[in-house]
């Protein structure tokens, strides 16, 4: 027995996995598998280094990387040109399927890499809505949408319930990634064996139920909903799945098969030495029935005025239109669910402000992966890092400008006698960041 495991958790494996248990605890004690997905909307030529490690299976965009990688310290990934996530991580997305146009909610989002994977699959058009009821949690999440450049999107801040009750029957799909007791972080994180206790677990399961009877009450008739957690235990997985098709039957467990992974029930847990990657276990259910989904527009965001609406089209002529105003920022987002009352950190596209008759971009706008690139003035690995650090760099432009590295927005400065001051938010300026 692995003395660093949890005695009760190695028992129960025993039991759940019989003569593989071997195999399974010497896969526990090797190196955790990384991976990256990139970002379709953002390509660069650049990104080719991180390939080379050969594509996840199920993830057309995913590629394992090597355990040494410093992928995240680059400044490719400051410009949102990938996400770094677990392979296995990235099977609930694939087995959703979202698609252009829909209405898709991502129940339990933080940090963002379920939702990037589906914005992403979504090509900016219909609606994301990113949930995550923990303010700091749904901060992060927020700023992860605004790198991976995804503009058809609220990042809200709610229980299950209350979104549930705003906007019943208001999703083609729903993602619940909920909550777990973490055993597919045994490898990755190893201080999270200490944490567990069959207690915890079977607190999870209880909570876990209580969000899918939400969730349940979010999709529309015919419409999807995905299960999924990163851990090992029955309980919370095939016994949820059972309890939740038993307490809904309008629910059906619903066959899957993406690229190598093959679920005939409409469940799969993945086993590290079954499959090259983390725990992870996933249920796709459809609802029975046929309907659209039921959204009413929203009144309580005010459109802006003619008039800053003109000042900014002046000054940023190749943005999309401003359609509301959250707080003081115009924004953009051609439809607009009911949020009266929903705490909201982020509405669609973000554009800048109109302060007197002055147009401010905001970094939003420079991150939209339809940001006008053939404008934006290239700069060399050097002054790229010097940019992302907060410095001024040469550049001989006038007024607002768009900053370019490897194909890809940096962000926006302002030039003024062959100097290009930095307007790269203070609050992500990294020194260390590499090319």
């Amino acid at each position: 027995m692995n003395p660093n495991l949890p005695e009760d958790f190695v028992l129960r494996m025993r039991k759940q996995l019989g003569d593989e248990l071997s195999a399974f605890l010497h896969a526990l004690d090797a190196p955790p598998v990384r991976g990256i997905r990139l970002n379709p909307l953002k390509p660069s030529a650049e990104t080719e280094r991180y390939t080379k490690n050969g594509r996840i299976p199920w993830s057309h965009d995913g590629f394992y990387l090597p355990e040494e990688s410093n992928a995240g310290s680059s400044i490719l990934h400051a410009a949102g040109a990938f996400y770094l996530q677990e392979p296995g991580a990235m099977i609930p997305a694939e087995a959703l399927k979202a698609k252009p146009g829909e209405m898709i909610l991502d129940l339990c989002a933080a940090p963002g890499g379920k939702s990037t994977q589906l914005g992403c699959a979504m090509r900016g058009e219909g609606l994301l809505v990113c949930n995550e009821p923990v303010p700091k949690r749904a901060r992060i999440l927020s700023g992860n949408i605004e790198r991976m450049g995804l503009p058809n999107t609220l990042v809200t801040c709610e229980t299950p319930d209350r979104l549930a009750d705003r906007w019943p029957e208001g999703f083609d799909a729903v993602l619940v990634d909920a909550p777990c007791s973490g055993e597919g972080m045994f490898r990755r994180d190893p201080e999270t064996r200490n944490e567990w206790t069959p207690e915890k677990a079977e607190g999870c399961a209880e909570r876990q139920r209580e969000i899918l009877a939400a969730a349940a009450r979010l999709v529309r008739p015919g419409g999807r909903l995905v299960y999924s957690t990163c851990t090992y235990n029955p309980a919370e997985n095939e016994g949820n799945a059972a309890w939740f098709t038993a307490r809904f039957p309008e629910f059906h467990a619903e066959p899957f098969e993406i690229h190598g992974i093959s679920a005939p029930d409409g469940m799969y847990t993945c086993y590290p030495h079954r499959i090259h990657g983390e725990g992870q276990f996933a249920a796709l259910f459809r609802k029975d029935g046929d309907g659209t989904a039921d959204q009413k527009p929203d009144t309580s965001l005010p459109e802006p005025s003619r008039e800053e609406s003109g000042i900014f089209r002046k000054a940023f002529p190749t943005l999309p239109e401003a359609t509301r105003r959250f707080g003081e920022t115009l924004v953009h987002l051609p439809f607009l669910p009911d949020i009266k009352g929903i705490r909201t950190i982020r509405a669609g596209l973000h554009l800048g402000t109109v302060r007197g008759r002055i147009a401010v971009p905001d970094h939003a706008a420079a991150m939209w992966f339809g940001a006008p690139k053939e404008q934006a003035l290239s700069l060399c690995a050097e002054d790229a890092q010097r940019y992302t650090a907060g410095e001024t760099v040469p550049g001989d432009t006038s007024g607002w400008t768009l900053l370019k590295y490897a194909d890809l927005i940096l962000g926006w400065g302002k030039g003024s006698d062959g100097v290009i001051k930095n307007h790269y938010p203070k609050g992500i300026r990294n020194p260390h960041l590499i090319p």
